[in-house]
């Protein structure tokens, strides 16, 4: 498939209240009309709380059902991270969920320590990149885009998704960030946040976006409001480009070290 439309979704969270905010992205996703892929933010359901023990659920749990209906109903996939009680560890996992019920998961790498994030998850051990539909896609979380080592194309991926709650006061770097990552990894990026104000009075102004292989800024979104995006990427112009500007070629090696990579084919 040399096309692939996606469709951000940027919307206000109502604080660690899951069924609301289930209510909410039903009526957003299913008034939004068709697309291949539905990206939401981080911590969707719950807003991005350090209080996993008052809202995890299961991998096997309610949660991840609701999910993967909507997806069978809508027909299209849907990606954006939960929080996951698994077990004796509570992650902040974000979740690809395919319309045939197929499912891939990752478990954010780089947890936002000066919210004390690493207090209360833990980290996830393996980059995960997803085939689906003929398209290689990396998930990322929130802070895991300040780090491009960890983000870094081995000319393994065409497209970079990063979910997000990233404050308003840092704006900036968020809008930076993405359009660097795409520059550096000739791959497109798509950054979805939310806005609104959280439960602990932080705001967020969204600035979601999906940024072409060359940096230019396909689809952006009006600061602090509910917005709904619309980009089809064409995977042939992709490598096209690639071909004919070979960076990648002459890149630098590097080792991860105590991680593991994996490929899930959807």
């Amino acid at each position: 498939m040399q096309h692939l439309t996606i469709k951000t979704i940027q919307a206000e969270l109502v604080w660690q209240d899951p069924e609301s905010n289930k209510r909410h992205f039903e009526k957003l996703i299913r008034e939004a009309g068709e697309a291949d892929l539905f990206v939401l933010p981080e911590m969707f359901l719950t807003g991005f709380s350090m209080e996993p023990e008052t809202i995890a659920e299961p991998q096997d749990g309610g949660q991840v059902k609701w999910l993967i209906e909507l997806a069978k109903e809508v027909g299209a996939a849907i990606c954006g991270s939960l929080v996951i009680d698994a077990g004796e560890e509570y992650r902040n996992r974000l979740l690809f969920v395919t319309p045939d019920g197929r499912m891939c998961r990752y478990d954010k790498r780089h947890l936002f320590r000066m919210g004390s994030e690493h207090e209360h998850y833990a980290a996830g051990e393996e980059r995960t990149v997803i085939h689906y539909r003929g398209w290689r896609i990396l998930p990322t979380i929130c802070y895991d885009l300040r780090f491009p080592v960890w983000c870094r194309n081995r000319n393994d991926y065409d497209l970079m998704l990063c979910v997000a709650n990233w404050p308003a006061p840092r704006r900036h770097n968020w809008r930076v960030l993405l359009q660097a990552r795409a520059v550096e990894n000739q791959a497109y990026v798509v950054g979805v946040n939310r806005v609104g104000q959280d439960g602990k009075g932080l705001e967020y102004a969204g600035d979601s976006m999906v940024v072409s292989h060359r940096g230019e800024i396909l689809v952006d979104s009006e600061p602090g409001e509910s917005y709904i995006g619309k980009a089809t990427l064409d995977l042939e112009s992709l490598q096209t480009f690639r071909e004919n500007f070979p960076a990648w070629a002459d890149a630098d090696d590097f080792t991860l070290a105590a991680t593991n990579s994996r490929i899930v084919q959807l």
